[in-house]
């Protein structure tokens, strides 16, 4: 099985680094010293404090291994190096919904660094995928879960 190239910029990536940091320098020795705790207590196999614990630190090193998987599998995107001839990732595209006239402004990010209520959306969805590769001014009919929309690029940047 190959592993999912993530596209990231410099920014992200410290942010993921930062997360598992957290997780494993803080997050890791306090649940190891709440299954302590319990253990402390008696008698493990009645202890729902210790199952409990020991359930956070299954999961908790279970989302470790895949943040280390996905920092493994970053490249940075050298953002000086990005074209604003045709859609791609780390753009700012302005789109304008044919139907409302509505228009709206996101920046193609990867799956990790996606925020939409920060316009920063994952180059995963519907919209972002039928943009990229697109010019000024094409038009993208995208299906989405309310039904199909229409959208003109009106501006490309950086």
């Amino acid at each position: 099985m190959t592993k999912k190239v993530s596209y990231v910029t410099k920014e992200g990536l410290k942010k993921l680094q930062e997360e598992l940091d957290n997780l494993q320098n803080v997050e890791r020795p306090r649940i190891s010293k709440a299954i302590g705790e319990a253990i402390e207590k008696g008698d493990i196999s009645e202890n729902a404090e210790y199952d409990a614990a020991k359930d956070a630190q299954g999961m908790l090193e279970a989302k470790i291994a895949q943040l280390q998987d996905t920092i493994a599998s970053c490249r940075i995107i050298d953002e000086s190096q990005i074209d604003t001839s045709k859609v791609q990732i780390l753009n700012k595209v302005t789109i304008k919904n044919m139907k409302t006239k509505a228009t709206m402004t996101y920046m193609l990010v990867s799956e990790s660094e996606a925020d939409f209520k920060a316009g920063k959306l994952s180059i995963t969805t519907p919209i972002a995928k039928a943009l990229i590769g697109k010019k000024l001014g094409d038009k993208v009919e995208v299906q989405v879960p309310a039904g199909m929309m229409e959208f003109e690029i009106m501006d490309i940047s950086i």
